[in-house]
């Protein structure tokens, strides 16, 4: 009797808990395709809004047109995707991305240039764990409209960089120093690599 109160409850819970990984697996399996389909989705937004051609009254379903009707999707050397605004068969303006170490984790994201590569014309993050309140708000508005028409020249090496520094032309994240050095630096390594492989006027 002392035996099988031991083996009952070993039992139970080993039915319990396979039942219980079955439900959770299926639920994963059938939520697959509309996280995927989300994450294209939000991806598409700040490649448009990279191109000023998003805000947030724009629907889900003129980001998708836009997207598939404007944007061309290639790759350099490093397998990375590179944007492209095309309007008619005119290439107007390219995101190319950047990524470095941040405070807390990896940051990724895509710096927007005329096709002429004189201004940005934007900048969003794909991926960013900096504090909110700090260093998250890199990711906000304010920042990052600041990069909108800011003039570069493929030349330099320095194309952006924080003020009060000679030259400034972005105001660094009050409280967040070391997140704003990291996003100058690789914004300006994005840049550069991108200018090393493409030269001023490959695309």
């Amino acid at each position: 009797m002392k035996k099988d109160s031991i083996i009952y409850p070993i039992v139970f819970m080993t039915i319990l808990a396979a039942v219980f990984t079955l439900i959770l697996a299926i639920l994963n399996e059938s939520t697959i395709a509309m996280v995927e389909e989300n994450q294209n989705l939000d991806l598409q937004r700040k490649i448009l809004y990279i191109f000023n051609m998003y805000d947030e009254s724009t629907s889900d379903e003129t980001v998708i047109k836009t997207f598939n009707d404007q944007i061309k999707v290639t790759e350099n050397s490093n397998q990375e995707k590179i944007y492209s605004l095309v309007e008619n068969d005119d290439v107007k303006a390219i995101a190319i991305p950047f990524s470095g170490p941040g405070l807390w984790g990896s940051i990724k994201g895509y710096i927007g240039l005329t096709s002429d590569l004189s201004q940005i014309t934007g900048i969003e993050f794909i991926e960013q764990n900096e504090t909110p309140g700090l260093g998250g708000r890199i990711g906000e508005s304010p920042y990052k409209e600041q990069y909108r028409g800011v003039e570069i020249d493929p030349s330099s090496q320095m194309n952006v960089i924080n003020r009060p520094a000679n030259g400034g032309n972005i105001d660094a994240v009050s409280g967040a120093t070391q997140t704003s050095d990291f996003v100058q630096n690789m914004v300006n390594n994005g840049l550069n690599k991108y200018f090393e492989e493409f030269g001023q006027g490959g695309k």
